[in-house]
């Protein structure tokens, strides 16, 4: 579906806002003249008349467009529209500079720029403004205007933070910015809009948000993933039944560091299916990076995923894979870790030995659960820590020499592991890396980077699914196998492994 104002498939769009499909959650959004507004299409207002609606692929086209966001259905909340191409040189170059808009973390230590955007992309400014607005219909920056203005609305209305502290966090230089910014977008400015909400959930120790999925999404199937992966004393994941429904949540330790700080608490993340959201309790510890760690969770619950894009291309060799979503990371680094930790051995050997891991030197926290008291190690720790003291651990030297490499790589800052790092640099530095294959490298590239496309072709589980097991060169016969499941080779992998995981002799960590 394309970004530009959506005129040809208008009568599409109206209805499935009429349905209120969630399906569509975020792909597209419904200006209506009559009242000024945009809405999600999952929108409870009573839907108005087909000649007074206008339909827009992104948010940031609707508010150029002069309309302001619902009150009721909260455009904010609604899943990012992830589209992915692999034809297209300029699609790709659009989709990929979004992407780093997208991300809080790739602008941590500068203020972002349509220069150095393009400079990060390899290309000139003109051009990034010519393809940009070709694929979205509105600037850079008025994109990265509307995602900073739907990031403060929703602080505004599910938090109790100042103001100031507010518009800083959404990425404004100073308080009158963001004022003028939000009186001139929305018509009233930040303290009205805080009046109008809800009350907003939490406690003085914690904030609460809600984040918005399209489904299908197989809650279970990506709980017990997590699950059996979980590191004791790190993470939880429970299942419980509530008002005769059953709920799924996941808590873990958390832990980053930004421009020199360290920042720690712990999250809470529990799925109400029926309102297709995530509900987010973090601690209080963790505010001032809160937009960060929203970004994160939405990436390691793969939220903003587009199951009708993705089963278009996989249904027909996966038909009982639907829901399932690719399962990310909150930390990349500790993903890292544990994938070379599970490098040729089981899942349950490579969680046996993440935990002595964080046993012996994951840093002590507290947290509202006794059980939840540690942190996996940070970078700097790892990259100091001796040889043999990993080995005590059971980790052998050839481990024990990617850990380190790994760690300081990202401890230099040389390597970055997240949604908004360069995926092929990224994946190359990896492989420089003693220790580090072409699996382990595409492992992270799926679920640290977010990576759509990632194949680690030398996995025997996917040999198997394609039966090219015990064939000469069986690396190269899947990767040319996997051509008809791009670009969404990552969720194939995922698809295989929910059945074959198991017979695999190489870990999914």
């Amino acid at each position: 579906m394309k970004m530009l104002e959506l005129t040809a498939s208008g009568d599409a769009c109206y209805a499935a806002m009429k349905a209120r499909d969630a399906r569509f959650d975020g792909c597209f959004f419904t200006g209506v003249t009559s009242t000024g507004i945009y809405c999600r299409p999952v929108c409870s207002v009573k839907a108005p008349k087909r000649e007074n609606c206008r339909f827009f692929g992104h948010a940031a086209q609707a508010e150029s467009a002069g309309f302001r966001p619902c009150l009721r259905c909260r455009p904010e909340l609604a899943p990012h529209s992830v589209v992915w191409s692999i034809q297209d040189a300029s699609y790709i170059l659009a989709h990929q500079a979004a992407r780093l808009l997208d991300e809080p973390e790739s602008w941590l230590e500068t203020a972002p720029s349509v220069e150095k955007l393009a400079a990060k992309l390899g290309i000139s400014d003109r051009h990034l403004r010519r393809i940009f607005e070709a694929q979205f219909g509105v600037s850079p920056l008025q994109y990265l205007q509307t995602r900073r203005l739907h990031i403060a609305k929703q602080l505004l209305a599910d938090t109790v933070l100042p103001i100031t502290q507010v518009a800083l966090m959404s990425g404004f230089a100073s308080l009158r910015r963001f004022n003028a910014a939000f009186v001139g977008h929305y018509k009233l400015n930040p303290t009205q809009l805080r009046r109008a909400a809800p009350q907003a959930e939490g406690s003085g120790q914690s904030i609460t948000v809600r984040l918005g999925y399209r489904p299908p999404y197989d809650v279970e199937a990506m709980l017990a993933f997590m699950g059996k992966r979980s590191i004791h004393n790190v993470e939880s994941t429970m299942e419980s039944i509530a008002s005769g429904t059953r709920e799924y949540s996941h808590s873990r330790t958390f832990g980053l560091e930004i421009a020199g700080k360290k920042h720690t608490g712990w999250l809470h993340m529990r799925f109400d299916e029926l309102r297709s959201q995530l509900v987010l309790t973090v601690s209080d510890s963790l505010r001032d990076v809160l937009p960060v760690v929203i970004r994160r969770v939405r990436a390691a619950l793969d939220l903003d995923a587009d199951p009708q894009a993705i089963n278009a291309v996989l249904h027909a060799a996966f038909p009982a894979g639907d829901g399932l979503r690719v399962p990310g990371a909150l930390d990349g680094f500790e993903l890292a870790v544990r994938a070379v930790l599970g490098q040729q051995i089981t899942v349950a050997a490579a969680r046996t030995l993440a935990q002595r891991l964080v046993d012996k030197l994951g840093e002590a926290i507290v947290t509202p659960w006794p059980a939840l008291n540690r942190l996996f190690p940070s970078p700097i720790v790892l990259a100091t820590t001796s040889g043999d003291t990993l080995g005590q651990l059971g980790i052998v030297r050839q481990r024990q020499a990617a850990i380190a490499g790994l760690a300081r790589a990202v401890a230099d800052g040389h390597l970055q592991l997240h949604g908004g790092a360069d995926v092929q640099g990224t994946v190359e530095g990896l492989k420089a890396l003693p220790g580090i294959g072409d699996w382990t490298a595409q492992y992270i590239a799926m679920r640290a980077l977010r990576w759509p496309n990632a194949f680690p072709a030398g996995d025997v589980a996917l040999h198997k699914a394609l039966g090219v097991q015990g064939l000469k060169n069986p690396a190269r016969l899947a990767e040319e196998a996997s051509l008809a499941w791009k670009p969404w080779r990552s969720y194939a992998v995922i698809r295989v492994w929910s059945g074959a995981w198991l017979v695999t002799t190489k870990a999914a960590p």
